[in-house]
């Protein structure tokens, strides 16, 4: 495929069609590989595409890559650097819509809704209680912006927020006019009734609700994982929901996606989407904007006001 810019896993709509207007844009719905990318001089992905070293040495001409989406776990960004290539990111432009999908998911555990969906559809018409978050403590794990935006929700919904983040300073910037406190990460899992996942995949964060740490949480707790399906070691919550040891979960990641069949598939107390908690007709409107306008940018010589790299304009020229 010969192209200037390649789009993959799916990623278009009206801004990326205004871009091919300007430039030769091909697209390919897999994960692309060093022959799609000869001569290419900008790449779009998502989060399926591994963006490594080895594939950006085979692509010579590659200047920019754009995510997508905030996580750059898919990205080597270190080896971009190294190369000379730009890596932008529509960091925060999907915060509202991953907030809105959060808070959605804790109130349909809380709610109990699909469960009930499911048996007024057949008939029934059983009027089971559910549980009311307001007064509740809502933990997050990770402070960042998709964190922050969920914290102005719960904060409405009449809920104390705090958190766990051991980058960010207290009393920093970031967090001023929040409302959230950060506290030690066993302590946010051991007084929130709602905690929400918001973490990358790295090293460090694998598995960091483990068996132990839900051991500490209280019966009342739902777990809501919007961040990456590896920050949760799912056989552990499994035990924990089928024990009683906590009241439910909601799922928008998962360890392999899509997954296998799991014991999670028929536990009423859980719910289950797809991956799609930043993915809104508006937050998909904000991002292709954002990374066409910074891909138009870098090749036409300019600068990328969204990059995560060390520089952001590329040290490569192209042929």
């Amino acid at each position: 495929m010969t192209a200037q810019i390649i789009v993959a896993e799916g990623v278009w709509g009206p801004r990326f069609a205004e871009l091919a207007q300007a430039w030769s844009v091909g697209r390919v719905d897999h994960a692309p590989s060093a022959h799609d990318l000869a001569g290419a001089r900008a790449l779009v992905v998502r989060n399926r595409t591994k963006v490594t070293r080895e594939l950006l040495e085979s692509a010579p001409d590659l200047q920019v890559v754009a995510r997508a989406g905030a996580g750059l776990d898919n990205i080597d960004v270190d080896a971009a650097d190294d190369l000379g290539v730009v890596v932008v990111a529509a960091l925060g432009a999907n915060a509202v819509s991953v907030a809105e999908h959060t808070v959605g998911l804790a109130l349909a555990v809380a709610r109990k809704t699909v469960p009930l969906d499911a048996s007024t559809r057949a008939g029934d018409w059983n009027r089971e209680p559910g549980h009311e978050l307001a007064g509740g403590v809502w933990g997050l794990l990770s402070a960042g912006a998709t964190a922050r935006a969920t914290a102005r929700l719960a904060r409405g919904l009449d809920m104390s927020v705090v958190a766990y983040d051991p980058y960010l300073d207290p009393a920093g910037a970031e967090l001023a006019g929040t409302g959230i406190t950060l506290h030690p990460l066993d302590d946010v899992i051991a007084t929130a009734d709602v905690l929400s996942v918001h973490l990358p995949a790295t090293p460090e964060t694998t598995h960091m609700l483990d068996a132990p740490r839900l051991a500490k949480a209280k019966p009342n707790l739902i777990v809501v994982n919007v961040g990456r399906g590896e920050a949760v070691d799912e056989s552990a919550l499994a035990d924990a929901l089928q024990q009683g040891r906590i009241a439910g979960a909601a799922l928008d990641v998962r360890h392999a996606e899509p997954p296998g069949p799991s014991v999670l598939d028929g536990l009423p107390n859980v719910v289950l989407t797809p991956h799609v908690a930043g993915i809104t007709t508006q937050s998909q409107a904000r991002i292709a904007d954002l990374l066409c306008s910074n891909i138009e940018d870098v090749l036409a010589g300019g600068t990328a006001t969204a990059a995560v790299t060390r520089s952001a304009t590329p040290a490569r020229t192209s042929a």
